[in-house]
């Protein structure tokens, strides 16, 4: 019998969370991008007004108008274990 070491794919980096202005939902996003390059890119759309685009690791990308953006949480992808180490 095998077993999938991690759900995620090897490419997801960073998993950013983006509260939305009159929006019930989070988006969630996994992207292949790391932590500074994702500030980045928030900072510019701040900065400039323009909107937020990020691409997830399935290649879907989702656009995000700046003045819409109420928070956002950028973290790393932890790898979930499975087992019983240390019980």
């Amino acid at each position: 019998m095998s077993t999938k070491k991690s759900g995620k794919p090897e490419s997801a980096k960073s998993e950013v969370r983006i509260s939305v202005a009159d929006q019930l939902r989070e988006l969630t996003i996994e992207t292949s991008l790391d932590r500074d390059e994702v500030l980045a890119l928030v900072n510019k759309a701040l900065t400039s007004s323009a909107p937020l685009a990020l691409t997830d690791i399935r290649g879907r990308q989702f656009v995000v108008p700046a003045g819409k953006i109420g928070s956002i949480e950028i973290g790393d992808i932890a790898e979930r274990r499975v087992g019983f180490a240390g019980a």
